[in-house]
């Protein structure tokens, strides 16, 4: 095989594929980037098993092959390289050549057959969605994922279509984050629930802009995620999601509109007086056209007033900080709604169409 890149080119693949091969596993071809250029074009694959990602490569052929390179290897050489064309040659004895300018690196190789290809994903009725939509839904919801093994389908995401609207739903048994948004051109239901592992790396993938679109494919077991020259295909998580609805309720015996801005900084400056990793909530004292918001730790005590304008009767809450801060970052709005009920039941800040909505479970008064 003699393959020649362009480094810039040759870099943007391999940072691409890299988030696929498993930083710990037992098979040590898992641990390669499968480099084929048997047919007019080249690709470069990963695979963990989990999530596999193949995206095709500009370059010129010079004779054909396939050939699993250790990733870690390849990638800290191609870094080191100069900013020039990158030749990448194989010879008999399991070797393979890489040269730029003066610098060679000379490094064992795999046969590619031993490489575990990417399932097979039948590419019918797509989800053509934008990605720099995507990439914000995912961010603006990936934060309150669960790391519990005990129970899976709390680390990752809900991904449910129905009558052409995408929403996506992630809990974590303290908060829930849910984003709404239309899709077109798309009549099947979907529900499926996706790894958080795969969504933080995508991520990292997905293009900023806002004209660049993908195609979403889902099977019983896989998710597809294709665009431009890539395509990453991951495990979907087996059970059943939480019931959402039953979580999501209309009534309210309390409403506070706010100025998102200054509830942020007004939280944040409390967290001040919390250590970290202290359990210390902040209490909010709710009453006509008055938020109080005040916290009392052994490091000391601080208080602020914000303007709300209010529904309902008077509310004494107390919530963790993080996880209100969590929420507020992931809004664009220029003021939130918050609607709750009681003190010991979740509070919910929503906008009018429901194309955003955040659970948070407040803080009992017995932990202050």
């Amino acid at each position: 095989m003699k393959l020649v890149f362009d480094k810039a080119s040759l870099l943007k693949s391999v940072n691409i594929v890299l988030k696929a091969v498993p930083s710990k596993t037992t098979l040590n071809i898992l641990e390669c980037i499968l480099i084929d250029a048997t047919a007019e074009e080249i690709t470069f694959t990963t695979n963990d098993m989990e999530l596999g990602i193949e995206t095709k490569v500009k370059g010129e052929i010079i004779e054909h092959g396939m050939i699993a390179i250790n990733a870690k290897m390849f990638s800290d050489i191609i870094h080191k390289l100069p900013d020039n064309d990158v030749m990448l040659v194989t010879d008999e004895n399991h070797n393979s050549i890489i040269t730029c300018e003066k610098s060679k690196f000379t490094i064992p190789y795999r046969e590619g057959d031993e490489f575990s290809r990417l399932p097979y994903i039948e590419k019918t009725n797509p989800i053509v969605f934008n990605q720099f939509r995507l990439k914000e839904i995912i961010r603006q919801t990936i934060f309150s994922t669960s790391d519990n093994d005990i129970k899976r389908v709390m680390s990752g995401e809900l991904f449910e279509v129905k009558d052409h609207m995408l929403r996506v739903v992630s809990l974590d048994g303290h908060r829930m984050s849910m984003r709404r948004v239309e899709v077109e051109d798309h009549d099947n239901t979907v529900k499926a629930i996706i790894p958080g592992k795969t969504l933080n790396e995508m991520l990292k993938i997905l293009s900023s802009n806002v004209e660049d679109s993908l195609n979403l494919y889902f099977t019983n077991n896989h998710v597809l995620f294709e665009f431009e020259d890539t395509m990453v295909v991951s495990r979907l998580i087996e059970g059943e999601f939480f019931n959402i609805d039953q979580m999501i309720t209309r009534d309210y015996e309390t409403k506070a509109v706010v100025n998102k801005k200054e509830f942020l900084n007004c939280i944040d400056r409390a967290s001040l007086m919390i250590k970290e990793g202290d359990k210390k909530p902040i209490v909010m004292q709710l009453s006509d056209g008055n938020l109080e918001l005040k916290v009392n730790s052994p490091m000391g005590s601080m208080s602020e007033d914000l303007d709300i304008t209010k529904e309902g009767r008077d509310l004494m809450i107390c919530f963790n900080p993080r996880f209100l801060m969590d929420v507020l970052r992931n809004i664009d709005e220029e003021e939130v709604s918050i609607y709750m009920m009681s003190a010991k039941t979740p509070a919910i800040i929503r906008n009018d169409d429901y194309t955003y909505l955040y659970l948070v479970l407040p803080v009992n008064f017995s932990q202050m």
